[in-house]
């Protein structure tokens, strides 16, 4: 298997979505596109491992357009695909992302980019805070369960 080479850095953030004029501004410090990196990588048909990509945060449209697709109206856990290939941006070299890509991912992956699309659209806390009920002492634990998952009741 070979591996892609994946991008620019992680942290940088592009001017632009796709499809949008370069004229067109952004507000000052609005970020509207995020890296990541998957834990296994998405693996395609020629064997390269795609492990770095790029995701865009959600508009209306987007939340709003997977509930007339069929495939989400028979099996309502398929939201969460057909919402994360419309703002995948990009993954390795691939900048076509549709449902099939991301139908293909591991489930270690698709876990990762349902949790990485509700962290940068504010969807939910990553951590709550708690305390021990013996001695008071605050620290923080896992905020989402399961049943949060994109797609998921």
């Amino acid at each position: 298997m070979s591996t892609s080479t994946d991008g620019p850095d992680p942290l940088s953030a592009p001017s632009s979505l796709p499809g949008e004029s370069p004229m067109q501004e952004q507000a000052p410090g609005l970020r509207t596109e995020f890296e990541f990196e998957l834990p296994h990588g998405y693996v395609d048909s020629g064997g390269t491992v795609h492990r770095r990509g790029s995701m865009r945060l959600a508009t209306a449209r987007d939340e709003l357009s997977p509930l007339v697709d069929q495939r989400v109206r028979e099996n309502p856990a398929y939201l969460g695909v057909v919402l994360l290939s419309l703002v995948i941006t990009r993954l390795g070299s691939l900048t076509d992302i549709h449902a099939d890509v991301v139908e293909r991912l591991f489930a270690a992956d698709l876990a990762h980019l349902q949790d990485f699309y509700r962290e940068i659209n504010g969807l939910g806390p990553d951590h709550q805070a708690v305390a021990c009920p013996s001695c008071g002492t605050q620290f923080a634990v896992p905020g989402r369960t399961a049943g949060d998952r994109l797609g998921e009741g």
